[in-house]
């Protein structure tokens, strides 16, 4: 885990500001539908005369163009939004997992009985210290 220096409770901060912006968003998205479809309505038409519901004028062809054009890239900000935001909290989960199982995993290798190899090297260690004094 060299390199990584995360904060949960950092990381819980901003998702929790994220989370707001992205409900600020979702409500503007909202209110944006209900404007341009009312635009659209309220575009008129060249035509004359008429009775029943308006034609579609070309302003309002062009609006409602404008939408569909648009619709899928409104679909794939909030899908990103939560796909990152989904994303980070698992991210920060199995980094917390992860410093935890380092931890235990550090401590069962410590409750091991030493190695013939570090048994070894511990001697010689000892023999060294004494042939220098």
């Amino acid at each position: 885990m060299t390199g990584w220096d995360i904060s949960p409770s950092g990381v819980e901060s901003i998702l929790s500001l994220v989370g707001l912006a992205a409900d600020d968003l979702s409500k503007d998205v909202k209110g944006y539908g209900e404007s341009v479809q009312d635009a659209a309505q309220s575009a008129g038409t060249i035509s004359g005369p008429y009775c029943g519901t308006a034609p579609v004028g070309p302003v309002g062809a062009a609006v409602a163009n404008f939408v569909s054009d648009t619709e899928s890239q409104i679909r794939f900000m909030a899908a990103r939004i939560q796909k990152t935001m989904d994303g980070t909290v698992k991210a920060t989960h199995e980094y917390i997992e992860g410093d935890l199982a380092m931890a235990a995993r550090a401590q069962r290798e410590a409750a091991k009985a030493p190695t013939p190899a570090e048994l070894r090297a511990v001697g010689e260690q000892t023999s060294h210290h004494q042939g220098g004094e």
